[in-house]
């Protein structure tokens, strides 16, 4: 019986994925997207951290992926077939991101996200990013602005009390394998 809950296995990010990478990334962003060279190098940057997830029937549905500093990180993507928003997806990606940070040791993690897509800064905001100015002209297809969001150090109480309700209420909608 279909109960309505996407079920996903993610995984790290291997070269093996990248054609359906780029047909994703080719999708959510249009022109203006990174060329499977791009991802080819970020699986290679000791920095970066790339994840890949598929349905169940071992499609690729989605990615997202952060660099590492010292103690930052820097939200570089995250992108959904069409078909898969709306269904805690991006949410499952971030979480898994988020993991990794706290596993890493990483306390505080920053990003950019047009200021049109509310959407995902609802998200974000949701996970404790607050808005902390923006980047004028920022995204090339369009010149439009990007908010900069930052979190708090996730390892204060508050943020990682907020975090873990969260990703607890999240297993209710989606199955993570």
């Amino acid at each position: 019986m279909d109960t309505g809950i996407l079920t996903v296995k993610i995984k790290p990010m291997e070269k093996s994925d990248l054609d359906s990478v780029v047909l994703i990334e080719e999708r959510a962003y249009g022109q203006h997207h990174w060329s499977k060279d791009s991802f080819m190098s970020e699986l290679s940057n000791e920095l970066a951290k790339y994840f890949s997830a598929f349905n169940e029937n071992g499609e690729l549905i989605g990615y997202a992926g952060c660099w590492q500093i010292l103690e930052e990180a820097h939200i570089t993507t995250i992108a959904v077939l069409p078909q898969y928003r709306r269904k805690s997806l991006g949410e499952a990606l971030l979480v898994t991101l988020l993991e990794q940070c706290y596993r890493d040791m990483i306390k505080y993690i920053t990003l950019e996200v047009r200021v049109s897509n509310t959407a995902a800064i609802t998200l974000y905001e949701k996970y404790g990013f607050k808005s902390l100015g923006v980047r004028k002209g920022y995204y090339q297809d369009n010149n439009e602005d990007a908010l900069i969001m930052w979190t708090e150090n996730i390892f204060y109480d508050k943020f990682k009390s907020e975090y873990e309700q969260n990703a607890h209420t999240l297993k209710g909608k989606i199955n993570i394998l």
